[in-house]
């Protein structure tokens, strides 16, 4: 295939100017897999202050000189996000094609500046699926190089929890897994973890977030304990067993690896970003005869809102 691309440096630093807040929305964009699931912040630059509101009030028998001073208070978490950099040289020759060739509008229909736009976006998207990968193993290094030394993951907090004693089975929002989760004992580990969790919990409309070879197991389990069973319609099993749907079974590519099971609600797994503030930015510079510099500073971090037994529970994985 022949390509006539017709794009210039001074197009593509213009549209960086132009579409730069779209941009920066592209690697969060591109971590869509893991981040739909959670619950998005925007506009968090440094810290924020998280929390769940603790206190009660109830109504009794008509009495009109009975008031409750009991008050409310809040548990606070802090949402932290990171300001990240890069620089990355490339090549807009290459880039271009490689982007030229996946559009279905072509020719004449191809605007110059229309293909600066979808190259920008193509390197930004290219950034987000580290975000991707490191939204739950993420630990923050300041010296680091890499998406994974940017914020701390979920997993990362959690463990930070866990050896502090904030979430502990004395809590109610732990369990150490003593067996190894095979495709012979899936479905009976992951229910159980579901109804140990608290009663709040079960009744409302959770995610389970786990590891693909855990949910794997669950599917050949489940097959093998209910595959003649006349409402069982399908081999994908979308919510977990004996939780009248409520709890999603939520496996990512992000968990590999991962030493937990997290049991959450989508409000409860929050992710802060910058959305366009004045410190982010995306610009194109030339610095070298042939190649240019794509560059970009954002926003990115993550917390749980709570980590009360009511929002939350974690089960670590037995060793195999």
């Amino acid at each position: 295939m022949a390509y006539n691309i017709n794009i210039s440096d001074a197009e593509l630093q213009k549209s960086a100017v132009t579409y730069r807040k779209e941009l920066l929305m592209m690697p969060v964009v591109a971590a869509e897999a893991t981040l739909q699931h959670m619950t998005p912040r925007p506009g968090v630059a440094g810290r924020e202050v998280l929390g769940q509101l603790a206190g009660g009030i109830e109504i009794g028998p008509y009495d009109p000189n009975r008031t409750d001073d009991s008050g409310l208070s809040v548990k606070p978490r802090t949402l932290e996000t990171f300001l990240g950099s890069v620089i990355k040289r490339f090549d807009l020759n290459s880039v271009a094609k490689t982007v030229y060739g996946s559009l279905t509008t072509q020719g004449d229909g191809l605007a110059s500046l229309d293909l600066a736009q979808q190259v920008l976006n193509y390197l930004s998207m290219k950034l987000g699926e580290g975000l991707n990968l490191c939204i739950w193993n993420a630990k923050r290094n300041d010296s680091g190089t890499k998406t994974a030394d940017l914020f701390d993951g979920f997993d990362t907090i959690t463990q930070k929890e866990i050896e502090a004693g904030t979430i502990a089975e004395k809590e109610g929002n732990f369990i150490n897994l003593s067996d190894a989760i095979d495709g012979t004992n899936a479905t009976d580990i992951l229910m159980s973890i579901y109804e140990r969790a608290d009663d709040t919990l079960q009744g409302v409309p959770t995610k389970m977030f786990m590891p693909y070879s855990v949910y794997r197991a669950y599917l050949k389990d489940y097959l093998a304990s209910f595959g003649n069973v006349v409402y069982n319609q399908q081999y994908k099993k979308t919510y977990l067993e004996g939780s009248d749907n409520l709890c999603e079974l939520v496996p990512l590519v992000s968990k590999k690896g991962s030493n937990f099971i997290h049991l959450t609600t989508k409000a409860n797994t929050v992710y802060g970003y910058g959305d366009g503030m004045a410190d982010e930015k995306v610009a194109i510079e030339k610095h070298h005869e042939f190649l240019l510099s794509y560059v970009a500073t954002m926003f990115f971090g993550c917390q749980f809102e709570s980590i009360s037994k009511e929002r939350l529970m974690v089960a670590r994985l037995a060793s195999i």
